[in-house]
């Protein structure tokens, strides 16, 4: 049976609104019937923090230190908490709600859309598999995270390796569109993750900080082997061509297409109103 074949852009490094704009741009493409299904890479310009659509960013966030570092900061289209963005990749899938392989529900949306993640860790030799939440504690953990930081705990069908989560997505449903994206990152430098964010007092902090450490773990940490961008590139598109049973086409975008993005990125993504409107 032939495969059916997905757009597949790899955007390289961009600034972090231009890199939420694209992924709102190809879901609203996609809710006009103008874009197909569609697998994105892509890398960040600057470190950036992105928080989820629902986070209190000025009751979480340190934002001066974000400022000091000269980190980018951008509020995403997803749920999820706060994610430092640096020496990793970043992948979207954007796909119709009514697509035959797609689940109704999001849980199993994930599980479908998370395989391809799945395989590009087999890609690179490394032994991931889902996570499960089992336990009504862990469940309950799920509804109500320890901290605003994400990678703190593992959700439904998040990638794992050696019991601990090495990717993390985050979901949304919009104008008949599923977009999922997350970060598959190489390295986490935890410490300066944990300084951007706000605690009542240090003690919480370092206990929090302590127990990230036990329970996400970054790909430089899990293998000998030093892995290039190229690296992940190349695993990741052969996982989700395997992963989802697709063949993916590479697409640039088209000047005016390119024009939209940066309209959209420049009125909403570098705006106050939005990345600070909680």
């Amino acid at each position: 049976m032939q495969k059916e074949t997905w757009r597949f852009i790899q955007s390289g490094s961009c600034s972090p609104s231009y890199n939420m704009a694209l992924d709102e741009m190809i879901l609203n493409w996609q809710s006009e019937k103008k874009f197909p299904p569609t697998v994105r890479f892509y890398q960040w310009a600057v470190p950036t923090l992105s928080v989820g659509y629902f986070q209190k960013a000025e009751k979480e966030i340190d934002m001066e230190e974000v400022k000091k570092r000269e980190f980018g900061f951008v509020r995403r289209q997803t749920g999820g908490r706060g994610v430092l963005h640096d020496n990793e990749l970043t992948y979207s899938v954007i796909v119709p709600e009514d697509h035959p392989e797609m689940p109704k529900t999001v849980t199993e949306a994930y599980r479908v859309i998370s395989r391809g993640i799945l395989e590009g860790f087999k890609e690179l030799g490394l032994d991931a598999y889902f996570s499960i939440p089992e336990s009504e504690v862990e469940r309950a953990a799920l509804k109500n995270p320890r901290s605003a930081v994400c990678f703190d705990a593992p959700s439904w069908y998040e990638i794992v390796v050696e019991g601990r989560k090495t990717a993390g997505s985050a979901q949304t449903r919009q104008k008949g569109v599923i977009l999922q994206h997350g970060s598959i990152p190489l390295t986490i430098d935890v410490d300066e993750l944990y300084d951007l964010f706000l605690f009542s007092n240090e003690k919480v902090k370092e206990r929090m900080k302590s127990m990230f450490k036990t329970k996400a773990v970054a790909m430089s940490e899990l293998t000998d082997k030093v892995f290039t961008m190229d690296d992940l590139l190349r695993a990741f598109e052969v996982g989700f061509e395997r992963g989802l049973n697709i063949e993916l086409e590479l697409y640039t975008l088209s000047e005016e297409e390119e024009q939209a993005v940066l309209a959209l990125a420049k009125e909403k993504y570098e705006s106050d109103e939005w990345n600070h409107r909680r």
